[in-house]
């Protein structure tokens, strides 16, 4: 069985390369010159650890291809995947499924009958039947199938979180369809992956819920965390007992700075367009985007709390530019909030990450880039972590003092102890804690 995977993005280069890795004979296509020529030079073109690897197996072994012929490809496919980005729309905030309609109008102009199409793509309720509808406006009378196959990667462990899923969602609408989906990821069904097998609409509908959930979670802890600094409470030990309530579970209750990324952000504001125009107002979720935005303008606030009250013409040293650990991904990560209204203010940022420099570097300017972490603390009156990178955990809180003007510590991610930090004369912020500083 031959894939065509359309859109080398974060999906559907991950999901393209390890369907190679089952096996299957995979042709990754994408109209950016550029990118295909740097996949073929086997440059990969995103972070993600171990994906290197498997894609220089596949493609010497054969399995795995890159291409910008789009019609040489469909055409020999027996199943299509479309994987191209549904950004949030300007205005209204829902999903611009410009790109997904394109793919399925050139889909159909060149694919061969029998084959089956299937949505990788985060699409709101309802695309699908659309894009049947657009194959079969272009091809009057052509044999396929429709399918939905919603993706739950997480950036930084895609590749764990593709071969070793919680449950694979498959939404058909016909035997052909389902049977396909359970060749492809048989290799999980050996090992007693559930296979959700639904509708269309149930499978669009999973995937916009089980990411706005996550990210209600995600702010719910967070507003614990402000509630705990009040109170006299830590919120690493609230969250640690209440995640061992299996109906809870302990996943995302790390309290920090706001959620960012590719999915979150524009996944909640799709969901919640989506259930406006229908008249059905998802409140938890409106009131969720709401306080993540506020949340990052407060992580802000507090570093300028802690510079005085004259800020101006300090320097703040930041730890972390990507949303989270293990990716190069910086959009909608807080940093981009919290960087620019600490410039607005007067002060100079200098600034380090392991991965996201070369991505963010266009979208910070006036930023100081630092090679090494132990330099964003030279001269800095405060010291403020964004991003929970291993390599942070492990500095020196000597050596960090031993580099800095000021005494202030902001710890967004509480990688750090208190005592530690305070035994060699810094002050210390965390989130959650009681009273913060230490």
């Amino acid at each position: 069985m031959r894939i065509t995977m359309i859109g080398t993005g974060y999906v559907g280069l991950v999901s393209g390369v390890c369907f190679s890795e089952f096996g299957f004979d995979v042709t990754c296509v994408d109209i950016d010159e550029g990118k295909i020529e740097r996949l073929n030079n086997l440059e990969v073109p995103i972070f993600e650890p171990g994906l290197d690897t498997l894609i220089e197996r596949n493609y010497g072994e054969g399995r795995l291809s890159f291409t910008t012929d789009f019609e040489g490809a469909v055409s020999q496919s027996d199943v299509i995947f479309i994987a191209v980005g549904t950004p949030s729309r300007r205005g209204d905030g829902e999903a611009d499924l410009t790109y997904v309609f394109e793919a399925a109008r050139r889909i159909a102009k060149c694919m061969k009958p029998g084959t089956t199409v299937v949505i990788k793509s985060t699409v709101v309720v309802g695309t699908c039947r659309k894009v049947a509808g657009i194959i079969a406006e272009e091809r009057p009378g052509m044999d396929f199938s429709i399918a939905s196959n919603p993706e739950f990667l997480r950036e930084g462990s895609a590749i764990e979180d593709f071969m070793r899923p919680d449950r694979v969602v498959a939404g058909v609408t016909d035997e052909r369809g389902k049977d396909v989906l359970r060749q492809l990821y048989r290799p999980l069904y050996l090992r007693e992956t559930p296979i959700v097998t639904t509708t269309l609409e149930n499978a669009e509908l999973i995937k916009y819920a089980s990411n706005a959930f996550l990210a209600m979670k995600i702010t719910f802890i967070n507003e614990i965390a402000d509630l705990c600094e009040k109170v006299g409470g830590d919120v690493q030990k609230v969250a640690s007992a209440i995640g061992l309530d299996k109906r809870i579970g302990s996943k995302f209750l790390h309290a920090g700075p706001g959620y960012g990324g590719s999915c979150f952000p524009k996944d909640t504001s799709a969901l919640a367009a989506t259930a406006r125009k229908y008249e059905a107002p998802l409140r938890l979720i409106e009131t969720t985007m709401s306080v993540n935005e506020e949340r990052k303008q407060a992580m802000a606030q507090r570093i300028l709390h802690a510079l005085g009250p004259n800020p101006a013409g300090k320097t703040v040293g930041i730890l972390g530019i990507a949303f989270k650990p293990n990716t190069d991904d910086v959009r909608d990560a807080p940093s981009l909030v919290i960087v620019p209204a600490l410039q607005a203010a007067g002060v100079q940022v200098r600034a380090h990450d392991p991965e996201a420099r070369e991505q963010a570097a266009s979208l910070l300017p006036g930023v100081q880039w630092c090679d090494a972490p132990y330099d964003v603390a030279e001269g800095a009156d405060a010291l403020a972590v964004l991003t929970e990178w291993n390599v942070y955990r492990g500095l020196s809180p000597k050596t960090l003092a031993g580099r800095m003007r000021g005494k202030a510590v902001i710890d967004m991610r509480n990688i750090w102890q208190p005592e530690d930090i305070g035994a060699v004369g810094l002050i210390y912020t965390g989130i959650g804690r009681a009273g913060r500083s230490f």
